[in-house]
């Protein structure tokens, strides 16, 4: 039985690398898996990379169209279960996996970010009683939240985590190649376009540390508008020293050539950013929420701050960049907790308990 990830989303995302982390480690250890993603786009270029088989979905056809091709891709490579992320997923794939098996034979999880709340349109509804389907959590404190009684496909857990290998192949890129001093002090902040408050917070702290630490460079990362944060830094008067990168496939080129990294944002990008981070030896700065609460070990692996106070933000990192070697010790700290606490094959067996709790409820009759 073959697993597939589906992907609508033409462009590379955190939840989407997430996938093809999963992808990757179920077939390493012996499962057929294949992502479906709209043809020629980044998703697709990953998963190759990735050697993960494709299946590319016609960018031009309509939901409808699409819903046809994975019917076939159900039908013709004996697909059981599929991985999806959004409600507009589920449908598509609770349709295909109605019309491929003949209404028994597969099942549809849909997975959660962490700390995000489960939430049904009425699509996702109609898709839960076509086809059995389930919830998979990123962490034991979301399923316990949850309401997950309409689902026929057990709830599961699978920790979200890193390939450290991923991490040791990443290739070294300079300061100086993001605009930045050979010698400065360098901020890389991953932002996902949510919640501007807290990348806002960041270029503020910035402006209010510059007269006095005139070596720090920040460097913002990841989704938004670059524009929008660009005139922000220059009506506090720091671009000189803020460069803003926006989305890159070298990613985590730019966070391992951080002194330090900041999280401003939500769900899988923020905590994948917490992730690399500690993967790479890098002490973190973050809003103190649920969610970095969970991932950041609080003055053990970094900084946790209070929510938008640029000021108290700023009394607390100049004090945490004074300390040098506290920082050292966090980043080892944090990378000995990744590697203790969110282990890769953690997340790819929760991924394996999710496929076999579906295996034993795709027969049922659907009401």
């Amino acid at each position: 039985m073959r697993a597939l990830f589906l992907v609508s989303d033409n462009c590379w995302s955190a939840s989407t690398r997430v996938f093809v982390l999963a992808a990757r480690g179920l077939a390493a250890r012996g499962r057929e898996v294949m992502f479906a993603c709209q043809a020629d786009c980044p998703v697709q270029a990953r998963a190759n990379e990735a050697q993960i088989p494709v299946l590319p979905l016609d960018p031009k056809a309509s939901a409808a169209g699409r819903t046809l091709q994975l019917r076939k891709a159900v039908r013709e490579h004996d697909v059981g279960i599929v991985f999806v992320h959004t409600d507009a997923e589920l449908l598509m794939a609770a349709s295909a996996v109605r019309l491929g098996g003949g209404g028994s034979g597969g099942a549809v999880l849909r997975r959660v970010p962490p700390f995000a709340v489960v939430a049904q349109g009425r699509g996702a509804r109609f898709a839960t009683r076509i086809t059995p389907t389930g919830v998979l959590f990123s962490t034991e404190q979301d399923r316990e939240a949850a309401d997950v009684k309409r689902y026929r496909v057990p709830s599961a857990v699978a920790p979200l985590a890193v390939d450290l290998t991923e991490h040791e192949r990443v290739r070294e890129i300079t300061k100086a190649s993001l605009g930045a001093a050979p010698d400065c002090r360098l901020i890389v902040c991953v932002h996902d376009g949510s919640d501007k408050h807290r990348v806002f917070t960041a270029l503020r702290t910035v402006s209010l540390l510059a007269p006095r630490h005139r070596d720090l460079h920040l460097a913002i990362v990841g989704a938004g508008s670059i524009d929008e944060l660009r005139m922000h830094g220059a009506a506090l008067g720091i671009n000189h020293m803020v460069t803003y990168l926006g989305p890159r496939e070298d990613e985590l080129s730019v966070v391992r050539a951080a002194d330090v990294g900041w999280i401003a944002g939500d769900g899988d990008a923020a905590a994948l950013a917490a992730l690399d981070f500690m993967a790479f030896h890098i002490p973190v700065l973050a809003e103190r929420t649920a969610l970095t609460e969970h991932y950041v070990a609080d003055g053990i692996a970094g900084l946790l701050l209070p929510p938008a106070d640029p000021t108290v933000t700023a009394a607390s990192v100049a004090a945490f960049l004074a300390k040098k070697e506290q920082r050292v010790q966090m980043g080892n700290a944090g990378r000995a907790r990744l590697q203790r606490e969110f282990s890769y094959e953690a997340m790819i067996v929760g991924f394996e308990r999710a496929i076999a709790g579906a295996i034993g409820r795709t027969a049922q009759t659907v009401p």
